[in-house]
């Protein structure tokens, strides 16, 4: 009887391990990389067509191989690091299992070219689908180049499953960005479709994270240095005010390896409690230094989950240097974030000279004069000299008889606008408000109706733009100048995938370098309002959870809420009345677009509570 237990072919087991080592094409981009920092280049080239389904090609000026090694290295578990069990523990490069260029070389087409120093020409390997086709000398630069070609094309399930262009990219982009992180001494080239994306040369690790994120974010940042028997930390923090929705700035590192660790994730968010809002996160770049034989790296296939032996004090540590760090750096807490803005200066304005101000006062003014006038009653003395302050100014004239009978008609009449609000069902107050900062108040016949001024603003721009979006185009405006912005590579890449959508929202740009330029934007979008809008629209863009089917709800809730901020609502009865209607003129008038609620009532039963 025949036994229903066999081995695989060579083929077949390795294209099952690809499964796990190689997931999309940012793998092999992760793997070829590593592997070049291993072989000593300080100078790494990454070539992409297609987002890596039609070619993934790696340079680099490393020690290259001799032509034996070139086709041994294709072998599973062939590996020039690790040669006994105890190297696991002491790991100091990045590749180690020998997986990975089997497991490319199994589902794809694959080149290398390499060359040592000592060799007089370099060697030539082709590969397809784990079969050698051609071995050959070859003449090449020092160094290795590998060329993959057409990804999965045996395995066309897993072909089928990769995503977008767009969606693959950005996952090269990632492994891409966490590598120039972790080695800023390095320089690294990415092109994609023959655009250069990234041209990073080596420097210091705040030059590569401004290189990468752009020039705005250095100014952002508040550096960490804190060294202990346990583990050396440096690293950068982003100041709390410029947190955001997305955890796309949030990079680990251990031995010039990246990684993920919700447990230090936990201690990074714990130090900034208090000084950020729910649902936000910080940016941090924080690099530890720790024994290698306090370590194991070798818990996933992708490497990017570690298990640390001092885990507890290293979460400790991490906690007391970044409250340090900020209160060092005079990193006060941000509690409101609904900025104000009314003392901002437009952008037409930032370059023109300060003025001193002219200060008027009256030099016969004595703070010590006295009058001979009293009352037993403070309170009643200040109220009745008020209409005399606000006409003349520092109380100069005498209080007439007719003030006092005046100020009791006053008080008698609140008196009774009180009871009649307490007797009648429908108000006699009815258009009349009382404007308190952003909020609005008036009575109604349960109470007291509070309305939310720049919520309610927001709903009602939110409702026409997408109201004219629908149908057509929404009204631009040109601006007198250009308004710059500076973006990171990814930001930019964003912002032209969706130009199209952006340009009938009424955004007209155009790039100079790593310089975004805004020459139109929406007619209801103000000047002050422009530098808001544009840092949520890039963040909207850039939050990969948002359904492209929603981004063009995003994109408009984004203008609405950073116009709203810049609309500060006055006492003007025409204007509030005019405000109220057209928020109740909104289907939805009780919740902003964000989800804030923008009318409340308190009822005259929870006002008698308080007294």
């Amino acid at each position: 009887m025949n036994g229903i237990i066999k081995l695989l072919p060579d083929h077949i087991a390795n294209q099952i391990a690809a499964g796990e080592v190689i997931q999309r094409p940012a793998s092999v981009v992760k793997e070829m990389m590593e592997n070049a920092i291993d072989a000593g280049a300080d100078k790494i080239q990454v070539y992409i067509k297609d987002a890596g389904k039609t070619l993934i090609q790696i340079v680099d000026n490393g020690f290259g191989m001799t032509p034996e090694d070139a086709v041994f290295c294709f072998e599973r578990h062939a590996t020039s690091k690790v040669s006994k069990a105890d190297d696991l523990f002491d790991l100091k490069t990045k590749g180690f299992r020998g997986e990975a260029l089997a497991s490319v070389a199994a589902i794809a087409h694959v080149s290398l070219k390499t060359k040592k120093e000592s060799d007089k020409t370099g060697y030539n390997v082709v590969i397809e689908g784990s079969k050698i086709i051609r071995k050959e000398e070859f003449v090449c630069s020092v160094g290795t180049s590998f060329e993959v070609k057409n990804l999965f094309y045996n395995v066309p399930a897993r072909r089928n499953f990769l995503k977008s262009d767009n969606v693959e990219f950005n996952h090269i982009l990632d492994e891409f960005e966490r590598i120039a992180f972790a080695h800023p001494e390095l320089s690294f080239l990415l092109k994609h479709n023959d655009q250069e994306i990234y041209n990073l040369h080596a420097g210091v690790l705040r030059k590569r994270i401004v290189d990468v994120l752009g020039k705005s974010s250095n100014d952002k940042l508040v550096p960490l240095d804190e060294t202990t028997d346990i583990v050396q930390l440096i690293g950068y923090i982003g100041k709390p005010e410029f947190s955001k929705k997305t955890r796309g700035e949030q990079f680990f590192f251990v031995n010039d390896r990246f990684f993920k660790d919700a447990y230090f994730n936990n201690a990074v968010n714990k130090a900034f409690e208090g000084m950020i809002p729910s649902k936000t996160f910080p940016s941090y770049f924080i690099y530890l230094k720790v024994d290698p034989s306090k370590i194991d790296v070798n818990v996933h296939p992708t490497k990017t989950e570690i298990k640390f032996e001092e885990d507890r004090f290293i979460y400790s540590i991490l906690l007391s240097s970044i409250r340090q760090a900020l209160g060092k750096y005079n990193i006060s807490p941000t509690l409101d974030f609904d900025r104000e803005t009314s003392f901002d200066l437009p952008a037409s304005m930032k370059n023109q000279p300060a003025v001193e101000p002219v200060v008027a006062f009256n030099p016969e003014y004595n703070p010590f004069q006295t009058t001979s006038r009293t009352t037993s009653n403070a309170v009643n003395t200040s109220q009745t000299f008020t209409k005399a302050i606000r006409a003349e100014g520092f109380g100069s004239n005498e209080v007439q008889p007719e003030d006092w009978q005046q100020f009791y008609k006053i008080e008698e009449e609140t008196v009774e606008e009180i009871q009649q609000l307490e007797l009648d069902d429908e108000s006699s107050f009815k258009g009349n408000f009382l404007v308190k900062g952003k909020l609005l108040l008036t009575n109604c016949k349960s109470g007291l109706l509070v309305i939310h001024s720049e919520r309610a603003q927001e709903r009602i721009i939110y409702d026409e733009m997408m109201t004219q979006f629908i149908s057509k185009p929404i009204s631009a405006q040109k601006l007198l100048f250009p308004f710059t912005r500076d973006c990171s590579a990814s930001e930019i890449r964003e912002w032209k995938s969706n130009v199209q959508l952006l340009e009938r929202l009424g955004f007209e740009s155009t790039f100079n370098d790593n310089q975004l330029e805004i020459h139109s934007v929406p007619g209801i979008v103000q000047e002050d309002a422009i530098h808001d809008c544009l840092n949520m629209l890039l963040e909207n863009i850039s939050f990969k959870e948002i359904d492209k089917g929603e981004i063009a709800h995003e994109l408009i809730r984004s203008v609405a809420v950073a116009t709203s901020r810049s609309k500060k609502i006055v006492n003007d009865k025409l204007i509030v009345e005019n405000l109220i209607d057209q928020l109740f003129g909104c289907t939805e008038h009780t919740y902003s677009p964000s989800g804030k609620r923008i009318i409340n009532t308190i009822s005259m039963e929870e006002i008698a509570l308080k007294f």
